[in-house]
């Protein structure tokens, strides 16, 4: 997976961090048999908006959902708890990642991110 970096808006400041691009084959898996400590933030883009749901099957550790447009530009996020069966954001987006709750991304402080991401 080729790996890409990502700018934010939290708190009035833009973070980056990098992400890995996932392709189109790998999309079903995600973060699924992932190790928590090694897991690395995944992207998903799509070529045109769609509402879809994800899962955490197989997903043994929490993980934040960022939904966002062809400009990233947030449009919703969630705290998807371990082995959940549907979550939907509120709309349609273009891109989706996946940051999981390790110790490689504390310095996002996702634990309260829908209050700090705005």
């Amino acid at each position: 997976m080729r790996k890409k970096l990502i700018g934010l808006t939290c708190e009035g400041k833009k973070i980056s961090f990098e992400v890995k691009v996932v392709p189109k084959w790998y999309e079903g898996i995600g973060l699924m048999f992932s190790f928590k400590e090694k897991a690395s933030a995944l992207l998903f883009e799509f070529k045109k908006p769609v509402r879809m749901a994800i899962h955490s099957f197989f997903v043994f550790f929490p993980f934040v959902a960022i939904w966002l447009d062809d400009d990233y530009n947030i449009l919703d996020i969630k705290t998807v708890r371990p082995f959940s069966f549907r979550v939907l954001p509120s709309g349609k987006f273009t891109k989706l990642i996946e940051v999981p709750l390790n110790k490689n991304y504390n310095f996002l402080n996702l634990r309260r991110a829908k209050e700090r991401f705005k």
